[in-house]
């Protein structure tokens, strides 16, 4: 699949080519099924969030949008129990336009992530660096812009977008009182606001008689990428 040619689906809505790497996490599998993953999920992958950038341009007047990234499937296994070579999802963002951060810090318009278990869309900033975070902390502590935000993720909540982080702080920050109105947003270290469940996109295959494709079950963000 090309940029050409359009998005027109992943290979299919229920996420088997990840099942089956789950079962059979090594590198001999993935190898000999490596066509099915670039032809059926990273390529389609990236057409979608190229498409998605161009159709949601116009709603980010005050900035830019970067340009997507799609993440590779090789799982860090240096510091974990688990040395299973790949991951058994994909994911890709589509980040605003900034310079000199670490993925994780971008502000996200989008995190898509697709995978045998988990299926679910995301926006906002996943893991905010000293930097960013001490502006976020400047921005809620400030009575008028913490309170704007307030109303701002309440009104997303009531619509089906919830706002959570990767990580909580046990504790408020230094500098701040612990009874502050707002302390529990002052102890994130993210801001994602999750999309309701979404469906698989997939038009390559029926997964079931008529070719409906079953809703996605809605999963928290786990990981990044």
């Amino acid at each position: 699949m090309t940029r050409s040619e359009g998005f027109a689906g992943f290979a299919d809505a229920r996420g088997t080519f990840f099942k089956k790497l789950a079962k059979n996490n090594d590198r001999v599998w993935f190898l000999e099924h490596k066509a099915e993953f670039e032809e059926g999920w990273n390529a389609p992958m990236k057409v979608l969030l190229a498409e998605v950038k161009d159709a949601i341009d116009a709603a980010y007047a005050h900035c830019d949008l970067g340009e997507p990234k799609v993440f590779r499937i090789f799982r860090d296994v240096r510091f974990s129990k688990d040395k299973s070579p790949y991951k058994t999802h994909i994911g890709g963002i589509l980040p605003l336009a900034r310079s000199g951060k670490k993925v994780t810090d971008l502000p996200m318009a989008l995190y898509l992530q697709v995978g045998a278990k988990e299926t679910f869309g995301a926006a906002g900033p996943y893991q905010m660096e000293p930097e960013s975070l001490a502006r976020f902390r400047g921005a809620v502590a400030d009575d008028a812009r913490g309170n704007e935000l307030v109303k701002i993720l309440a009104s997303l909540a009531r619509k089906g977008f919830p706002a959570d982080t990767h990580q909580r702080f046990k504790r408020v920050p230094k500098g701040f009182a612990p009874d502050h109105p707002r302390a529990e947003l002052l102890k994130r270290r993210g801001l994602v606001v999750e999309f309701p469940a979404l469906p698989l996109p997939s038009s390559r295959r029926p997964s079931s008689p008529g070719g409906s494709s079953p809703p996605a079950r809605r999963q928290r963000r786990s990981s990044n990428g």
